[in-house]
């Protein structure tokens, strides 16, 4: 499944700006940056089952997605101050 084609849940992140992608950005900065800790912090999201995509920007959830767990990816998130500045839901 596409990202624009599911109708899941998501969360933004917008980031310090050294790991900002920005637009355009072919995947080497954000939630795809090849530094080590970006990397762990991937697999991480990537094993919840209810993570369907992750790209430099956002995190796709499944529809089904979990209230608690949507609570606690973005508490999560938002601890990793070193990349990012603030996390959202949609």
């Amino acid at each position: 499944m596409s990202p624009e084609a599911g109708s899941g849940r998501w969360l933004r992140a917008a980031f310090q700006p050294a790991w900002d992608p920005g637009a355009g950005d072919p995947g080497r900065r954000g939630f795809l940056a090849p530094d080590p800790r970006a990397r762990t912090l991937l697999r991480v999201l990537v094993s919840y089952p209810e993570v369907g995509y992750v790209l430099p920007d956002r995190v796709g959830l499944e529809t089904g997605a979990d209230a608690r767990l949507i609570e606690t990816l973005l508490r999560f998130l938002g601890r990793q101050e070193w990349l990012v500045t603030r996390v959202t839901s949609g």
